[in-house]
């Protein structure tokens, strides 16, 4: 059997130059993990993201990121102060030996310091630059300055997040940072194909606002078409079985009794009858109710604002609810699932990270990868990865160390001397 290690990988002839900060890391790592050579070009003294938490053993240092560790993976690293004429001469000259440039600067920096594309193409005219930013490269917003909070706000997601009567919340995670990433990733890999089959290269952006506005789902539609907003559920059940329940170790989600989405409601009133717990839910008057729930009706209650029928159905199907709530508390989320799923009922687990780490599922397909880090003297597990390909398959390495690949990168490939290196170091250009 061939060693795992001399399998080719889907991008291994690929070469990025990856000057993105957190909006981009997570692209730089999709692609690095894919094969792609991504030389992580950091300023001298290392990304800001090295003083991110959580930190390895609660040790703050730039070293020990776990943050930066999980976004940087498989990368190598080197420092550049690419606003230095130095710097510049030498990031062009890496450029030259480049396939993609990664980067999320402000709209129209990489111009003002001679690193636009108009440069960068003509150094290396099948060149495929990737920019990613609030909210584009052009436009009347291109120049405002956006985190992840400020994409996520102004892309409507956090008009949707959280509590009825209560002020919006930001998403857990940093969204606008993963979703951006994720489709200049797709970018990448579409301009890379086209200029296999072209020979041309060309300039992909993304704008982190565009990124997130399918998260809203249909939000944008209910405005458009019946100029209605979507409130904010948070974990409001209007319909019984449809929503978050404590059970005995936790929660889980319900979605049952919605035509078309797994089984109906007397499946789930089949399990209550077996186990004695419907209580009086077989008297006609709440089977009757039951039958009136079609699905015009679920989706008006369930996501409209027509505040009178809410108020007309919602109080007539509590007790219903009440019956399924103690019912659901007398179960674990495991036994909960195994028994929806034998059923063919949406039933699911709100899984804690705790859970995800000892998920059968997950482990059986041996997802949580373990990696070397020879650095700390010891072994970290890393989420596994996104797709499975079984002719070049995805693979993971630690991430860099700052200006790690300095000398294998300057004296080894761009032939500058140690006195050289040693020299650009000192003057704070390396």
């Amino acid at each position: 059997m061939a060693d795992p290690a001399d399998t080719p990988l889907a991008l291994d002839d690929i070469r990025v130059l990856d000057l993105a900060g957190e909006p981009g890391m997570y692209c730089g790592k999709l692609l690095a993990e894919l094969g792609a050579d991504v030389l992580k070009v950091e300023p001298p003294g290392g990304d800001p993201a090295r003083r991110i938490g959580p930190f390895f053993h609660d040790e703050v240092a730039p070293s020990k990121s776990l943050y930066f560790f999980g976004l940087n993976s498989s990368k190598r690293a080197i420092t550049l102060d690419i606003a230095s004429a130095d710097g510049q001469a030498l990031l062009k000259r890496l450029a030259a030996t480049a396939d993609v440039v990664l980067e999320t600067f402000p709209p129209g920096y990489l111009e003002s310091i001679g690193l636009g594309y108009d440069t960068l193409s003509q150094i290396k005219p099948d060149i495929i630059l990737c920019s990613i930013s609030g909210f584009g490269q052009w436009g009347p917003h291109s120049h405002y300055s956006a985190t992840d909070i400020v994409a996520v706000a102004m892309s409507g997601m956090m008009h949707l997040a959280g509590f009825p009567g209560e002020a919006p919340d930001q998403p857990y995670g940093n969204q606008a940072y993963y979703c951006a990433s994720i489709q200049a990733c797709t970018g990448i890999l579409m301009a890379l194909l086209h200029r296999d089959a072209t020979g041309q290269g060309q300039q992909v952006e993304v704008s982190m606002q565009e990124a997130l506005l399918m998260n809203q789902e249909t939000a944008m539609q209910y405005w458009d078409i019946r100029k209605e907003l979507r409130g904010r559920m948070g974990n409001e059940r209007r319909l019984p079985a449809i929503g978050v329940y404590e059970c005995q170790d936790g929660y889980v989600a319900f979605m049952v009794g919605v035509p078309g989405f797994g089984s109906p409601w007397p499946a789930l009133m089949r399990w209550m009858v077996d186990e004695g717990k419907a209580e009086d839910l077989l008297e006609e008057r709440w089977q009757n109710l039951f039958g009136q729930l079609d699905m015009r009706l679920v989706a008006e209650i369930y996501f409209g604002n027509d505040a009178e029928l809410v108020a007309t159905w919602v109080p007539r199907l509590a007790h219903i609810d009440e019956v399924l709530v103690r019912f659901i508390k007398n179960y674990t989320k495991a036994q909960l699932y195994a028994e929806g799923q034998r059923r063919g009922l949406l039933v699911a687990p709100v899984d804690t990270p705790q859970d995800l780490c000892v998920n059968p599922q997950l482990n059986y397909r041996r997802w949580f990868t373990p990696v070397e880090h020879p650095e700390l003297a010891t072994t970290i597990t890393y989420p596994g990865p996104p797709y499975r390909l079984s002719e070049t398959p995805w693979r993971i390495r630690r991430p860099p160390r700052i200006g790690e690949h300095n000398q294998e990168v300057y004296c080894g490939e761009l032939g500058l001397s140690p006195e050289q290196l040693a020299a650009l170091t000192d003057a704070g250009v390396i």
